[in-house]
């Protein structure tokens, strides 16, 4: 049953109903899966897959790893502490600007 051929059968059916208290909880929900058929209508649903614009890391090394989270909770001191190379940090947001390319734990290459 197509999209269309729903919302005419959803419209019939709330032109047979009768308004009175009894039946307001079943027009509004007439209503509002009729609402859900024509924004589905307007702008069908995606087919799934990544959406947007993404990025590419080169896969080399035995692993790869990288930090998310919050601002100034602490990401470049750990990676500092971890590869043993200094990173920029100070107060603000954003701070990180270098990056370390690989990095060596007990002769496992990690890309970062």
């Amino acid at each position: 049953m197509s999209v269309l051929e729903k919302i005419s059968e959803i419209e019939n059916e709330m032109a047979r109903t009768q308004k009175n208290k009894a039946t307001a909880h079943h027009l509004g929900i007439l209503k509002a899966k009729l609402a859900k058929l024509r924004r589905e209508l307007i702008t069908p649903k995606s087919q799934g897959g990544p959406t947007g614009e993404g990025f590419d890391v080169a896969k080399t090394g035995d692993a790869r790893i990288g930090f998310v989270g919050f601002p100034s909770v602490g990401k470049s001191t750990l990676l500092s502490n971890l590869a043993g190379v200094y990173s920029e940090v100070a107060a603000y947001e954003f701070t990180t600007l270098t990056t370390v390319d690989c990095l060596k734990i007990e002769q496992i290459r990690i890309r970062k």
